[in-house]
Formats: structure tokens, sequence, C-alpha cells
């Protein structure tokens, strides 16, 4: 249990940061791609406006709540672009590439017609495995059109977010790495509390059982000298139920501290069937209708004996609490993909409509809100058993309810599917 809590701890501190990382780097690289493209829209604002030519006085830069490059005459120069005027009427096309030397003005012709014909006065063009940003402009009977180079200018940009990504991965693992180096240290006070939970369990339960074992031997020994009376009966039933709840508990506790499994391929097929077979008289003189399903030779990765007591657990369950005149069953089969083992046990419940299955699991936990003592009243802690026998096997139990009916299902990975 302890080593299951950990694990969520981890996962759920692992999540947490992730939940942190994810804003900052996303909004970083939002941020970082939003300036690039707006500096690239600038750029061309500004060459457009000069119709196409580097502007010659002092450049007029676009006010902005963030703050952007402050482009002058020698700051534009860095970047690559050309520009095409195309006159309204039959004049000829006038070319600048002054400040671009891959393509040719025969090249720029045919791109600026190209772009002409577009609804949109600005977008981007690929030419040559280059994406080239560009900007339209209309002014006294002509239409000048510049094109700048951004690839250069993206390529930082896209540098920039890797960059942060992959630091956010290198964070992720690192935090992950020492939080489980450290995480058994964080939950110690966790640890030392459950282990001082389960020793005083232990303990008590070896300290009541002598009383009940003394309240008993004199209650048969009343027996004897005054015979049996509805008092003696009823005191030697109760010490009986006491010395039972005893006996769970510490079984629970011993459960909880990672106990000495001796996890081998078990033929779960020849269990079931065992258990199944014994059961099957049990449920018949309670009138109960009994039935099984079990493919044979299906094998698990599992104790023998705690998967008796599984099965056990959950056939002496589904019996407890099964209709009058209801069916108990149980069915051992391979998943859909052949890749697990399922065990089903079922049980008819008509009262199942307004049940909190979820809830079965719980320590304690019984249906009879009363808590009222009968032949069948449990203590709520085999279900509760069961799902730790299932989950240091590595497989997962849930319970379900239709058709008036209760399902629990456990299911596990199969290993070695033949028969033995």
């Amino acid at each position: 249990m302890i080593q299951h809590f950990r694990n969520r701890f981890i996962v759920f501190s692992t999540c947490a940061l992730i939940l942190v990382i994810i804003p900052i780097i996303g909004g970083l690289s939002a941020i970082t791609y939003f300036q690039s493209r707006r500096e690239v829209n600038s750029v061309l604002t500004i060459l457009v406006n000069n119709e196409g030519q580097m502007p010659r006085g002092q450049v007029k830069n676009q006010p902005a709540i963030i703050p952007q490059p402050h482009f002058t005459r020698e700051s534009l120069s860095q970047y690559r672009f050309f520009s095409a005027t195309i006159p309204d009427g039959k004049g000829p096309i006038r070319i600048d590439n002054q400040h671009i030397l891959s393509v040719s003005p025969a090249e720029i012709k045919r791109l600026a017609q190209r772009v002409q014909g577009r609804q949109k006065g600005q977008g981007q063009v690929l030419y040559r495995q280059t994406v080239y940003a560009y900007k339209r402009k209309h002014v006294k009977g002509q239409t000048t059109i510049v094109f700048l180079d951004e690839s250069l200018l993206m390529a930082k940009t896209w540098a920039i977010i890797y960059v942060g990504l992959l630091l956010g991965v290198i964070s992720l693992v690192i935090y992950t790495t020492i939080l489980i180096l450290f995480s058994r240290r964080a939950i110690r006070p966790i640890i030392e509390a459950e282990h001082r939970q389960k020793e005083f369990i232990t303990n008590a339960g070896h300290e009541l059982k002598t009383p009940l074992t003394v309240i008993e031997a004199n209650t048969e020994m009343q027996e004897l000298t005054s015979g049996e009376s509805e008092l003696t009966t009823s005191t030697k039933q109760q010490v009986r139920r006491l010395t039972e709840l005893i006996n769970h508990l510490v079984s629970l506790a011993r459960l909880q501290e990672q106990p000495t499994f001796t996890i081998e391929p078990v033929n779960v097929s020849q269990v079931t069937n065992k258990v199944a077979d014994g059961m099957a008289n049990v449920a018949k003189g309670d009138g109960h209708h009994f039935s099984k399903q079990v493919a044979p030779g299906l094998m698990i990765n599992a104790d023998e004996n705690y998967f008796y007591e599984l099965v056990s657990i959950l056939l002496d369950n589904a019996n407890k609490y099964c209709d009058p005149d209801g069916e108990v069953s149980v069915a051992l089969r391979l998943s859909k993909r052949k890749k697990g083992v399922i065990l089903t046990v079922t049980n008819s419940y008509a009262k199942g409509d307004q049940v909190d299955f979820n809830r079965f699991f719980e320590r304690f936990y019984r249906e009879d809100k009363a808590r009222t003592v009968n032949k069948k009243a449990g203590f709520g802690i085999g279900l509760s058993m069961a799902q730790m026998i299932v989950r240091n096997f590595g497989g997962k139990i849930s319970a379900h309810y239709a058709d008036g009916k209760i399902s629990f299902v456990a299911a596990f990975k199969a290993v070695n599917n033949k028969k033995k």
C-alpha cells in the first residue's frame, strides 16, 4: 500500500509540474512566434510604404504595447528582400533585387504575377524550398509587391521554441528523478503512521485472543456444569465472531506489509475449479443456484495460496449477499485480445440500483447501514483484502451492476496459456 501511495504521489507531483510548465513554455513560445510575425509584418510595411525601396530618411516605427526592434536604415539592411512594381497599364514591371542574390529578375516577375491575383494583400509564398512573406499595396496607378525572406528569422524563432521545449523536458526529467529518489523521505511520516497502525492491529489482535479464549473456555465449562442455555450460546457466537474479526484484521495488516508472495506461473483454472467445487454445495445449501464456466489451462503470475484466498473471498461474498433462490456464478476466461485472464464472480441482487459499488472495496464498508448482526453479516474487510491481493499480482479489480446482478471482475496479465 505504501508503494502504491508513493507511486501516486510521484505521478500527481509530476502532473502538477507539467501543468505549470506547459502554460509557461506555451506562453513563451506563442509570444516569441507572435513577435517574429510582427517583425516580419513591420519590415514589409516599412518597405511597401517606400515603394519597395530602402527608406532614405528616418524610419517611422509603429507604436506597440510589447517592445519590438527599433528599425533604422542600418538595421533594415540585414533582411533579404526584393520587390516588384506593376503599373495598371501596359508599362514595364520595375524590379528591385539589390538586397537578394538568389532570385533573378525573371523569377521575381513570375512571383509578382503569381501573388497579384490573390485576394489577400499579404501572406506567404513558397519558392525553391524558401518561404517568402509578401505584402501588396496599390498607390497612384501602380501596385507594389515586396517579398521578404523570412526563413532565417523564423528559423531562429523555432530554435528558441525548440530550446524551450527541450529545457522543459529536461527539467521534468530532473524533477521526476529527484522526486523518485526523495519521495520516500517525503512520505516518511505516513509510512511510520501506517507501520504503527499495523503494529497496533497485530498486537491488539494477539492481546484480545487470550481473553476471548478464556471467555469461550469458561462458557463451555459453564455449559458442562449447568447445561447449554440461550445465554451461553449467544456468548459463544459473539466470541467466534470477534475471533473471526481479529483474524481478518491481522490478515489485512499482513497483506499491507508487502507479504512474501511466491510469484510464479500458476494454473488458475485448476485453483478456481477447486474453490468453485467446494463452494457449490454451500451455495446450494443456502438455496442458491450455482454455475461455473472455467476455461482450462489459463496461467498467470501469482501466488497459488493467495489466489485461492482471492477466489474464496469473492465467492463467499457473492453467496452471502445473493438473493433468495438467486444465482451465484464464477467464470474464468481469456480477454478478447488473449493477453489477459479475466475472473468474474456474479450474484443476483435485485436492490442494487441505488448502491455505490465504488465503495465496496473500502475497509469496513457494508451496504447494511444499521450494521445488524445476522448469520450472513460480514465485516466489510473481505473485498478490501481481495483488492490488495489483486494489486500485488499486478491486476485490477472492479465492481459492476447490470440486469439485477452484481459482478466483481478481476483482470490479470496472462502468461504461457498452455495447459500443463
